[in-house]
């Protein structure tokens, strides 16, 4: 079902998964899939199984969102289509985690990766196309804000193929933010939009997106971690190999345009960290690589300690085991909340409001990090006691069995 009939079937899902409170739901088809997922008796949903094998097109680009499809792939199983459109075009960042994840290599793999975005969307765009016209998918999933979201949504829109958005209606409100642009055409164009919170939904609403078109899901992040997280014991042995003490170490990323494509901002943010009275650890992305060579930052990184990019689960294993995190990433913000770790974001604006307060906090590069950074760091165990006690705001580990749910009742 597509356009207007897709519409007329699917109902809208109010759900604050963060309290954990339900509101009385329509009796509809979208209803019933909720009802599914909390035990409640409800009509058997139709198996991935029958579905043809790579039916259903599955285009990513990133790191974020390979971690973040993961469980809805190992669901769809045969039926999914692997499209990478290489926006990570480092092994690093990208292929290696298909591995990490157990997935298989891609179907189709486009290698638009180090090209200027404009460039990057419609080269994918355009060879997206010239795929689903050869071999049509059922259904094209996108998921996030990157460019091989907009250009999977626009490549489905253009074949009139239904369009479903894994972590619809986020907003930062901030137009100079490239994924801001990117989310909303992808959420305006979606036949389905799987929205993580019930902050999320309020957003499409206002946007005058029908509600027959949301589901609240929560966010695939909660169980990706589950996956991921290795031990305490593994974590402890990692922290040995590396010379760390938990709760010793601040772990440090930073890759967004107006943090590192600004050399103000990139010296103000590396000597603030370098200010901080215990290690620094910072995985470097190639991308602030390139702009502190470019720069001539490199004496700033003498006072932290570098090390190259790493897997998922070292990532994570590090972060549940560092005292805070200073990141500029929006997955980083959720899984703070998973980890019950704190995080200062160095942006300008979030499309996460939802840790705000709690787990994370927006603060600007320069002094401003190391004086949240201190009064956290003062606060010691009491800060992670407290964190501890608070759910996360992204749901309960559900959201893959969610969103695969909803997309095998709007093929139905």
């Amino acid at each position: 079902m597509h356009g207007a009939a897709n519409a007329a079937a699917m109902a809208v899902v109010e759900e604050d998964l963060g309290a954990g409170v339900a509101l009385p739901q329509p009796p509809t088809r979208l209803a019933s899939i909720v009802a599914k997922t909390k035990g409640v008796g409800a009509p058997a949903m139709p198996a991935s199984g029958a579905l043809a094998p790579r039916s259903v097109a599955v285009v990513l680009g990133t790191r974020p969102e390979i971690i973040k499809l993961a469980g809805l792939l190992a669901l769809l199983g045969p039926a999914a289509r692997i499209v990478y459109t290489g926006q990570h075009y480092d092994d690093r960042l990208g292929p290696a985690f298909f591995r990490e994840f157990g997935l298989r290599p891609p179907d189709l793999s486009l290698a638009v990766g180090g090209t200027p975005r404009g460039e990057q969307i419609g080269e994918a765009v355009r060879r997206l196309d010239q795929a689903f016209a050869l071999d049509r998918p059922v259904a094209v999933v996108v998921q996030g804000d990157t460019n091989a979201t907009l250009a999977g949504a626009l490549a489905a829109n253009a074949q009139g193929i239904p369009l479903i958005h894994i972590e619809a209606g986020l907003r930062s409100y901030d137009r100079a933010m490239p994924e801001e642009h990117n989310r909303i055409v992808v959420d305006h164009l979606a036949d389905l939009c799987c929205a993580p919170t019930e902050t999320s939904r309020a957003n499409l609403a206002a946007e005058g997106i029908d509600g027959r078109r949301v589901i609240v899901t929560g966010n695939t992040v909660v169980e990706a971690l589950g996956q991921m997280l290795m031990p305490a014991a593994e974590r402890q042995a990692l922290l040995e190999q590396m010379g760390l003490e938990p709760a010793g170490f601040v772990l440090a990323t930073f890759h967004r345009p107006e943090n590192v494509d600004v050399r103000a901002n990139l010296a103000a943010i590396l000597e603030a960290l370098g200010t901080l009275p215990i290690p620094v650890v910072l995985p470097l992305h190639l991308r602030t690589a390139a702009r502190v060579a470019e720069y001539g930052l490199e004496e700033s990184l003498d006072r932290l300690r570098v090390i190259d990019p790493l897997s998922y689960t070292d990532f994570l294993a590090l972060a549940a085991e560092s005292a805070l995190m200073v990141s500029d990433s929006g997955g980083v913000q959720e899984e703070a909340s998973v980890i019950k770790r704190p995080v200062l974001v160095v942006r300008n604006s979030t499309e996460r409001p939802e840790v705000m307060g709690t787990f994370a906090r927006l603060v600007s590069p320069g002094p401003e990090i190391g004086e949240a950074a201190r009064a956290w760091l003062t606060e010691g165990p009491e800060l992670y006691e407290r964190l501890a006690a608070m759910p996360s705001p992204y749901g309960d580990g559900t959201a893959s069995d969610r969103c695969h749910d909803a997309l095998l009742e709007l093929l139905a």
